[in-house]
């Protein structure tokens, strides 16, 4: 797939998911709801305040009436009852309303209540961008604050499975810093780039094809790379950026959409289902591909 948009009109050919909204009363939340109703990817159930959703749908125009809805008030409460639903198999995805995301990830990661599948969870970013020459993903710029190795070996495995679900049947991963030389001293995440990469060289990381330490111009420029000097697979046709931290992987991700006019989806992979995971500042253009993305990867 090439587009945002390719990635909605393919979600659509597998029908509509039900998809549990957590304190859905926000207004970028309900409209993505209502255009993937429409569009024939989602089946709403909303959960949270019935007369702040019904202000709002009144505000915007929103016809809810096709959806079924559950009254509670409480964002803990109703972030409890969407996982519930999704839990027992009546919704296939999870869908982040007016909440923090740390309330959300408390009811998913719940031992005894949760979807947690035993994995590392990590948000997963697919960005359409003017000036890059196909998708790409952007990860992870919401969960995980300082991976270590082993958390990055599965944030890049949460992020392989997102890019097969698209098509692609062996991404290239590069593994971001600000040099492409190691500095284990003053630059940990170099080293730890370094390991992987090796790891991946004698196939302990498997599937994908991976390089770092690479600067974000080496991974995506091809022309970078060559004056550089860099002999490498995925340097300048990166299909993963792997950001070393969080603070990187927000703001490159968040930089990419509000700077650079890039579209784009946002996911949490590794739980037992996908979770629709966005910022309350994303459009209703971007909650709706995230739900397309979601229901692609459910059912991949």
């Amino acid at each position: 797939m090439k587009s945002i948009a390719e990635i909605i009109e393919e979600a659509k050919k597998s029908g509509r998911k039900r998809i549990a909204v957590a304190a859905a009363q926000e207004h970028s939340a309900l409209e993505a709801a209502v255009d993937a109703w429409k569009n024939g990817l989602a089946d709403p159930i909303l959960i949270g305040d019935g007369a702040a959703i019904d202000a709002i749908a009144s505000e915007l125009g929103l016809d809810l009436s096709p959806f079924r809805r559950i009254e509670e008030k409480d964002c803990g409460k109703a972030a409890a009852i969407a996982v519930s639903l999704v839990k027992s198999g009546e919704a296939d995805m999870l869908m982040k309303g007016i909440l923090d995301t740390s309330i959300l990830l408390k009811a998913v990661l719940n031992k005894e209540t949760g979807i947690n599948s035993g994995r590392l969870m990590s948000h997963v970013g697919v960005m359409e961008a003017d000036s890059y020459h196909k998708l790409f993903i952007v990860t992870d710029a919401a969960i995980n604050i300082a991976p270590d190795i082993p958390a990055k070996l599965d944030i890049i495995a949460n992020a392989v499975r997102v890019a097969k679900a698209l098509g692609v049947a062996t991404p290239k991963v590069a593994l971001l810093a600000a040099v492409e030389k190691v500095n284990w001293e003053k630059m940990p995440c170099t080293a730890d780039a370094a390991i992987i990469t090796q790891m991946n060289r004698r196939g302990q990381v498997k599937d994908c094809v991976i390089d770092g330490p690479l600067a974000l111009d080496n991974a995506i420029s091809a022309g970078s790379a060559r004056i550089k000097k860099i002999v490498s697979d995925v340097a300048g046709d990166a299909d993963i950026l792997v950001a070393p931290d969080i603070e990187a992987g927000n703001i490159l991700y968040k930089c990419l959409l509000d700077l650079g006019g890039a579209r784009g989806a946002g996911i949490v992979a590794g739980a037992g289902k996908p979770v629709v995971l966005t910022s309350r500042a994303d459009s209703a253009g971007t909650k709706l591909a995230s739900i397309a993305l979601a229901s692609l990867v459910s059912g991949a």
